[in-house]
């Protein structure tokens, strides 16, 4: 048997973290078995349908580096596979359900269900569709279906028993029919199947062999079970995933912007980084090992090893893993991605962006950080001159009143203004001086960055600022003193 996974999103909107940590295993599973990866477009809700979505998913699943071996774009034997375009395709297994007695025709209207619904709840009942349309005879359809009546068709669920299945993560799972099953609708009013009825189908007709969704599904499954088997269809092998949490009792949010992989991509998150710690939310590897490249995942991975609980989404533990990321990138990559950042506070102010990205690399855990870190160089902050005060570095306000002076003449005197020589001139006059190194350089770079902590010393800073801008911010600090 050939592995075939599929990962089937509807295009709602943005790829919701979710979806894409579903999307890897489904992936991951596919090529550890030598199997293929399936793209299939749920459009069948075409009220939530939202145009470039699809293309958002693309670029998505792209961008991590999941391929897949058939889809709408690349095509394949099972095509196509964007449910709108299949439309035709489902209506035939709905009137083979009918004629088997497994599904039936439904006319009521939306206001006559809503009718018997509120007499139901107004009774203290709990709704589901109650078989009105079940006991119509053949005749009975066809006066209707000629007539021109609106209908649906809803499956002919089964009110007692049980059904059982068994789940790759959850083990046996046993639902009561009369809690799990209803008679949803398959094909709808405008013709086109609902979800619940569409992915049965296009499972089987696409060879689907193992199923890997959220573990909401886990409830559904009796009533796509009862599908299959009254198909006469082999069930796949389902895996329900855990669901992906921000903590013990929150749900990732649209509103709190931690919902979606747009989300940290726009703020600055490596696609690696991301993928690597998605894997690793609600799956351990059974070692110790934390980075893993996706060909690594793809060795790694162990359908057995997902966890039944829910997987706790921690951002700070993401942000360590993106700074590790980040410090092994290579430079001029790193280079790339942090100037468009360099630019939002820096632009037209002739800082050596190449010099920056070194000082900045190691000091980068989001790259959206980078504009609020270096920020000073646009402008000397205001800031309080108490932060003269070093007692390890030997300095305090008194010390900067009298260095500063002697400092700002040695770095008007140097004409080839480049960090290795402001470096060389400033520690010879540190050593005339007989002073300590620390009670020079705390006040410079204190003077002329405004903060305590900068990517880079005295040196460095004096040296991205420019001789003009230094000497500036010399002359203000030292006024700001008096």
């Amino acid at each position: 048997m050939t592995v075939r996974t599929r990962f089937a999103p509807s295009p709602t909107g943005f790829m919701h973290l979710g979806g894409v940590r579903t999307a890897l295993y489904a992936y991951l599973f596919a090529k550890q078995n030598n199997g293929q990866f399936i793209l299939r477009i749920e459009d069948t809700d075409q009220e939530r349908f939202v145009p470039g979505a699809t293309e958002v998913i693309y670029d998505t699943l792209r961008a991590c580096g999941l391929n897949w071996d058939e889809g709408p774009d690349v095509g394949g034997p099972c095509g196509p596979y964007i449910q709108s375009q299949r439309k035709d395709t489902y209506l035939p297994y709905a009137k083979q359900l009918v004629e088997s007695g497994h599904a039936y025709y439904c006319f009521c209207s939306k206001e006559e269900i809503d009718a018997r619904k509120k007499a139901v709840e107004d009774a203290g009942g709990t709704w589901k569709y109650d078989k009105h349309c079940l006991s119509l005879t053949k005749e009975e359809v066809q006066q209707k279906l000629d007539a021109g009546i609106p209908w649906t068709i809803r499956m002919n669920a089964p009110t007692e028993g049980e059904t059982s299945y068994t789940d790759a993560v959850f083990g046996e799972m046993t639902f009561q029919n009369s809690e799990a099953m209803d008679d949803m609708v398959l094909i709808k009013q405008d013709g086109m199947p609902t979800y619940n009825f569409a992915n049965v189908i296009d499972d089987h007709l696409m060879g689907i062999t193992h199923v890997m969704r959220g573990m909401e599904y886990l409830s559904s499954t009796p009533r796509y079970n009862y599908l299959y088997t009254a198909l006469g269809w082999d069930i796949p092998t389902y895996i329900h995933l855990p669901t992906v949490m921000r903590d013990a009792t929150h749900k990732l949010s649209k509103r709190d912007g931690d919902a979606y992989y747009s989300d940290y991509i726009g703020k600055g998150f490596l696609t690696e980084a991301l993928i690597n710690y998605l894997a690793l939310v609600g799956w351990n590897p059974g070692t110790d090992q934390e980075f893993f490249t996706l060909p690594e995942l793809v060795d790694a991975f162990d359908i057995h090893r997902i966890n039944k609980s829910p997987g706790i989404f921690d951002v700070n533990k993401l942000e360590w893993m993106n700074t590790q990321y980040v410090a092994k990138m290579d430079f001029d990559k790193y280079l790339a991605m942090a100037t468009p950042w360099f630019d939002k506070v820096l632009a037209g102010k002739n800082v050596d962006y190449r010099r920056l990205a070194e000082l900045m690399q190691s000091r980068t855990d989001i790259f959206s950080r980078i504009p609020e870190k270096i920020a000073f160089l646009a402008e000397l902050p205001d800031y309080d001159t108490a932060i003269f005060f070093n007692k390890k570095q030997k300095s305090d306000e008194a010390v900067a009143k009298e260095v500063l002076p002697q400092l700002i003449p040695v770095l008007d005197g140097i004409s080839d203004w480049t960090e290795a020589n402001i470096h060389d001139v400033v520690m010879e006059k540190i050593q005339a001086w007989e002073r300590k190194t620390g009670s020079v350089l705390w006040p410079m770079r204190i003077a002329i960055s405004g903060q305590e902590s900068t990517p880079g010393g005295a040196f460095e800073i004096a040296y991205l600022l420019g001789k003009d801008e230094t000497l500036r911010r010399m002359q203000a600090s030292l006024a700001r003193l008096s």
